[in-house]
This record gives C-alpha cells, sequence and structure tokens, in this order.
C-alpha cells in the first residue's frame, strides 16, 4: 500500500478534518491550478516548483489528469486540454449568479459595445461568475473563473463596500495590497476610504488601477454579486460611466 510522505502526513494532521481530507486529490488539483494563460504548456520539474510538490507526486498527479483526459503531453511538455472545460460548463448551469447574470452581460455587451462581467468575493480576490464582450455575445464568456485583485478593481471594491467595519477592517489587514499598474492604490487608508466611498455612491468607478487603458465602474446587484462594465479610457471618459454607463447597468438589475 502506497504510503503518505513525512510531509504529507504532517500537513494532513495539521488539518481540522485530517481524516477526511484526501492528499492526493488535493495534489492534483494543485498541479492543474498550475496552469495559466502565462503558462499555458509547462514540463513536469516547471509544474514542480511551481506547486512546490515533490518531481515523483507531481508526476503522477500530471499522469492522472492525462489519464482523464484533463491534461496531454509529447512526453516532455503537458498542456492543459478542452477536458476541463467540461467543469467549467457545470458551474455555469449549476451557479445561480451565473444563470441570472450572464444574459445581462451579454445584452449589456452588445448594447453599450464594451466589456461587461459579473464578480463574487472569494478571499482577497473578485472572481468573475459572468462575462460578455461584444464579439462574445450569445456565446460561453470566456474569463468565467478569473481571478483579480478585489482591492483595485471596481466589481471587487463594490464587493468589499458590503462587508461591516469590523469585517472590512479585518480583510484590509490581511491584505499585502502589490500594485498592478502605476496608478494602483496600495495605501490600506486611501483604499478603505475608496471602499467606504463606494458604499455611499452606491457605485464603485476604477481607473487605470487593475489594467493600462481599463477605466471601469460597478454596482452590486440584488444577488450580491458585482455588476461592472469596463472601457478603454479613449471612449470611457468619467462622464461617459458616471452617465451613461451607470444609468444602463442600474435598468439592468432594476
Amino acid at each position: 500500500m502506497a504510503r503518505l510522505s513525512d510531509a504529507d502526513s504532517a500537513r494532513r494532521q495539521a488539518r481540522p478534518n485530517a481524516h477526511d481530507f484526501s492528499e492526493a486529490l488535493a495534489r492534483g488539483l494543485e498541479v492543474l491550478g498550475a496552469f495559466s494563460p502565462a503558462r499555458r504548456q509547462t514540463s513536469l520539474s516547471e509544474v514542480a516548483e511551481a506547486t512546490g510538490l515533490p518531481r515523483a507526486s507531481t508526476r503522477r498527479a500530471l499522469l492522472t489528469l492525462a489519464e482523464h483526459g484533463l491534461v496531454e503531453t509529447d512526453g516532455r511538455m503537458f498542456r492543459v486540454t478542452t477536458g476541463v472545460l467540461g467543469f467549467a460548463a457545470a458551474y455555469l448551469r449549476a451557479n445561480p449568479v451565473t444563470r441570472a447574470l450572464q444574459p445581462v452581460c451579454e445584452a449589456l455587451a452588445a448594447e453599450m459595445d464594451a466589456l461587461c462581467s459579473a464578480s463574487v468575493l472569494d478571499g482577497q480576490d473578485a472572481v468573475l461568475a459572468a462575462r460578455a464582450a461584444p464579439a462574445q455575445a450569445g456565446q460561453i464568456a470566456s474569463g468565467i473563473g478569473f481571478r483579480m485583485p478585489a482591492f483595485c478593481s471596481a466589481g471587487g471594491r463594490m464587493l468589499l463596500s458590503q462587508l461591516p467595519d469590523d469585517a472590512l477592517d479585518a480583510w484590509l489587514e490581511r491584505l499585502t495590497p502589490h500594485a498592478q499598474t502605476p496608478h494602483t492604490i496600495t495605501d490600506k487608508p486611501r483604499l478603505r476610504e475608496a471602499i467606504l466611498a463606494a458604499r455611499a455612491d452606491g457605485y464603485a468607478l476604477v481607473s487605470e488601477e487593475t489594467e493600462l487603458g481599463l477605466r471601469s465602474i460597478a454596482i452590486l446587484a440584488p444577488s450580491g454579486a458585482a455588476l461592472g462594465i469596463g472601457l478603454h479610457v479613449e471612449r470611457g471618459s468619467r462622464e461617459m460611466l458616471l452617465g451613461p454607463c451607470l444609468t444602463r447597468l442600474r435598468t439592468a438589475i432594476a
């Protein structure tokens, strides 16, 4: 019978649900999570380095994922396959936020000729639960599941504005903000002010803090998700976002 390594055994015992925890499954998920847009194909050594797992454990996880059609290999490099989309499809069918707001995002994207997304808070991140761009309207949106730092995104700040003051302060205490662009606010007192302003105003507007050239605005949907529109700064002036975009967001969820 295969035995856990000392490190895996210690990690399992440190968990409150140690006897119900599958270390092998956890390793497989860590390995799958090592792939990203910046690392679409990678070697066994690179995955092991990215995850901090032993090479032998990484190899077993990769070959198991390959056996289930989730990754493919040419013997040296590994790539994620379209098989992982089955999990995304299950999420799309089951998640109520996606079911409710994906059609809204598609309609707004087509009407406003803009990027539209809905996000939910997960730890330090705002996670896209629905997304559409004009060229993608009517299709399963790419980018669902994408994570962005909540502290510097319009949707993230809107989600954070829902937190009670003590919970917000605790969240900010845990935060280690890293600048995404030269415009990103990383000073915690200023961040708190921006989040409280979003709470008071009923919207959050962010200009080039997550990505250069992108300005976005978000509001809260009845589901508790944040619904937002993003435009390139050449089209998306503050007046445009605070006027037609904000009005259309509000009517979309009314």
